[in-house]
């Protein structure tokens, strides 16, 4: 009986793994092993096709020199990867040998190859395939080697009164005075040729003209119309101090949810239609390891129907990969912010909100969350588990998707608003316009009236005479129930 192949070779080609023909084309070669080297290191197994059927390499000997002094003259600086060769049985054929080479995470990064050069030859394993590294992380990986970290670098240009000193007592409160030791000791103050400077870091915190330094360490939200990005329904620019965007960004998110009420143990309590304590820790991890030197890319939230997408710009730190993060594995991209973080009680322990996260899920009965890193960095998205939602959230959800295509911030408030303003007593359209502050129009009656009709939350009192001057719209029974679950 033939043995099964080798587990290496049943394997899924990903960002540790990828299969190779043969040699003839040893420049794509060479970019796999520099971006293994690059990210978190992997194995080329050269001698299986894309089918993966296993068709061996002519002369092993030859072919294992071969790839060495590939590698030896093509990449810089100087990799040295193991090379094995590796005989399976094939059934009904003869034995073959295939090449493994695998490369380690390397400290010496930035690789690159040397035909292309220090700025343009440098790869990463993004995913099953290989991408050219920016400029943003070609500067990461040199401070990296030189010891550096980011957001622990001063600012020299800069006084300690750009930041906002007010924000920050608010955030630490009284019982944790900010005097310069303990600036320093935070890291958020640095001494620079005599001076105290603030760092990068506390600039990304609480600096007056953050965004005059770092344009995209703003944060955009969107909810959108089903589970792409074609119809958008609502957005918002976040551009508050960091600590403050999460609690900017979950009210964000709370607006487009809903609420309704569990009772147990003489005591009502409210259920949100999305995990809000799994989101808060996947907003925190994303604020606090996103890379702010990257431009281009602000962080996302993205809400779905079934998902919500949070994208933090950066790729994953060199030797991290999306196994290891939900394994509990964690590496601190920004450190200053991580323990200012942590101070506030944002954070509650080194490395666990990811851990936690997949935890939370399990013990909810949702989906398990996905990771994925992108073009931009790293997405996470947590599901959705549609069932939870109650009629009354469908009902509310269905009654603000009806309004206008380009619909405003306000505008789940001011079906609120309508609701309420007509359980007091039956109202007249232009008393309900004009309590919106709007024009007694008819596209603002179509836009803002109807829908609520067609959604039987609100009802005629004179619905035999449309047209009538006494016509006025009371609330119906369906519209009191909605209105009362979704009472903050």
């Amino acid at each position: 009986m033939t043995p099964p192949p080798p587990p290496l070779l049943l394997a899924p080609e990903g960002k540790t793994l990828e299969f190779k023909r043969d040699l003839s084309s040893p420049r794509n070669v060479l970019k796999t092993l520099v971006a293994f080297a690059n990210s978190a290191g992997g194995r080329l197994v050269i001698g299986v096709d894309d089918a993966r059927q296993v068709l061996g390499v002519a002369d092993p000997l030859d072919e294992e020199e071969r790839i060495c002094n590939l590698i030896a003259d093509g990449i810089a600086p100087r990799l040295v990867p193991s090379v094995e060769l590796l005989s399976v049985q094939r059934p009904g054929m003869a034995t073959a040998t295939v090449l493994v080479v695998e490369v380690f995470p390397s400290s010496a990064r930035p690789h690159y190859l040397n035909a292309l050069g220090p700025e343009q030859g440098v790869y990463l394993r993004l995913g099953s395939s290989n991408r050219q590294a920016g400029p943003d992380w070609i500067a990461e990986a040199r401070r990296a080697v030189a010891g550096q970290v980011f957001d622990e670098q001063p600012m020299p240009e800069l006084m300690a009164d750009e930041l906002d000193h007010d924000a920050m007592a608010r955030c630490f409160g009284a019982a944790k005075p900010l005097d310069a030791t303990r600036l320093q000791t935070l890291k958020l103050l640095r001494r620079e040729q005599g001076r105290l400077v603030p760092t990068r870091g506390a600039v990304l915190l609480f600096g007056r003209q953050r965004e005059q330094h770092f344009p995209d360490a703003w944060v955009q939200c969107g909810r959108f119309r089903g589970r792409d990005k074609v119809h958008i329904f609502d957005q918002q620019e976040i551009h508050a101090h960091l600590p403050d965007a999460v609690h900017e960004i979950e009210l964000f998110l709370k607006k487009h949810a809903f609420k309704s009420a569990r009772f147990g143990a003489m005591q009502r309590q409210d259920v949100w239609s999305i995990p809000l304590a799994m989101l808060r820790e996947a907003i925190v991890n994303a604020l606090v390891h996103a890379d702010y030197a990257q431009r281009g890319t602000p962080i996302r939230i993205a809400f779905f129907d079934d998902r919500i997408d949070i994208e933090s710009p950066g790729y994953l730190l060199p030797g991290m990969t999306v196994a290891d993060m939900q394994s509990g594995v964690s590496r601190i991209r920004n450190p200053v912010i991580a323990r200012v973080f942590r101070e506030l009680g944002l954070i509650e322990q080194w490395g666990s909100g990811v851990r936690r996260i997949f935890a939370e899920a399990a013990a909810q009965g949702l989906p398990e969350p996905q990771v994925t890193e992108i073009a931009t960095g790293v997405r996470f998205s947590v599901l959705l588990d549609a069932p939870h939602l109650t009629d009354t959230a469908v009902r509310i959800e269905n009654t603000l998707a009806h309004t206008d295509e380009q619909v405003s911030e306000q505008v789940s408030e001011q079906v609120r608003a309508l609701l309420q303003y007509c359980a007091e007593q039956p109202r007249s359209k232009q008393e309900l316009l004009a309590a919106l502050r709007l024009s007694n129009a008819y596209m603002n009656y179509k836009r803002h009236i109807v829908p609520l009709l067609e959604q039987g939350l609100l009802a005629l009192t004179l619905p035999d005479k449309p047209n009538s001057r006494l016509q006025r719209y009371r609330l119906t029974p369906q519209g009191r129930a909605l209105l009362e679950s979704t009472q903050p």
